[in-house]
């Protein structure tokens, strides 16, 4: 029998008016030992835990919104794969005894490149294969981030876009990508679920009158999680609304953009306050992630926050 995607499978049959949940299999609950699978155990079983509300469904993202989380994961790949490119380059180069120029990849170091020559062919036309790769993967990336800029000013997400975009540390392909992978921000009933669902909280281990807590939990979307952590490294700065950040935010309503002032003030405190106390910057940023992830679902289901 061919296997169908589940996301697929609900829509076509609650198109039909059939109701369907979708479950992540890791969020099923298993019996320790249990070592036989068929289809007819697993139905009943799948049968009795849902009668038993012992089920949790997953969101099922909209045909548009699963588009545009298509779009911004192929930005991601080609990041990913212009890191890689750009690291075979430069560790060729540095083999050949030709350390790059300035401290990352600019106008500079781009025609530096372009001018260096090799005394054997065959390492001519390996560097030149490494130099070409770079090239077009820079060339793939402009074009995704180009079509994300266009998506972005579409609906239905226009409007959450430009809210979120009224955040210093928030741009266009942040804020697209969190609206695509989180889709309904209402579904979380505070910002403390929020943390928790982008893995931001930290983990307990507690027992009577003991509590014990660890790192951060690290569930739920890893990529939401990374575009926060990144974001966050702005904390570090002075609270500002420079000339781009004042473009972003105007015309949006007063109280976004007083949340947006906020933000800055309280992860600005944030960072101060633990850098005081001697603590390592990777935990500080992961701290901010987490204040930023609440300022994030508070614009984006209009929603105060509270911050006491």
């Amino acid at each position: 029998m061919r296997r169908v995607h589940g996301v697929r499978l609900q829509r076509y049959l609650v198109e039909r008016g059939i109701e369907c949940l979708v479950v992540a299999p890791g969020l099923v609950p298993q019996k320790p030992g249990d070592r036989v699978k068929t289809d007819s155990r697993d139905a009943r079983k799948l049968a009795r835990l849902l009668a038993g509300g012992l089920l949790e469904p997953i969101y099922v993202p909209s045909p548009e919104l699963e588009a545009a989380r298509d779009l911004v994961r192929a930005r991601e790949d080609a990041r990913l794969d212009r890191m890689r490119d750009r690291h075979r380059l430069s560790k060729f180069c540095l083999r050949h005894g030709r350390r790059l120029p300035t401290s990352s990849w600019t106008v500079v170091r781009r025609k530096w490149l372009s001018e260096q020559r090799f005394e054997f062919p065959a390492q001519q036309q390996t560097f030149d294969t490494y130099l070409h790769t770079v090239d077009l993967v820079d060339a793939r990336i402009e074009q995704l981030e180009r079509a994300i800029r266009e998506t972005a000013e579409q609906q239905p997400w226009r409007e959450l876009v430009a809210r979120l975009r009224c955040l210093r540390s928030l741009d266009t392909l942040t804020a697209l990508a969190l609206v695509s992978e989180i889709g309904d921000f209402s579904r979380f009933r505070s910002a403390a679920e929020f943390m928790a669902f982008v893995g931001l909280v930290p983990s307990e281990h507690s027992s009577g009158e003991k509590r014990r807590q660890g790192s951060i939990t690290k569930v739920g979307n890893s990529h939401v999680r990374r575009l926060l952590v990144e974001a966050a490294w702005h904390a570090r700065r002075r609270p500002k609304v420079g000339y781009e950040l004042a473009r972003r935010q105007r015309g949006q309503d007063a109280i976004v953009v007083e949340q947006s002032w906020r933000c800055q003030q309280r992860l600005y405190d944030r960072w101060q306050r633990m850098a005081g106390r001697g603590k390592p910057q990777q935990k500080i940023v992961v701290a901010c992630a987490r204040e930023l992830a609440g300022f994030v679902w508070a614009i984006a289901t209009e929603q105060p926050l509270r911050t006491t």
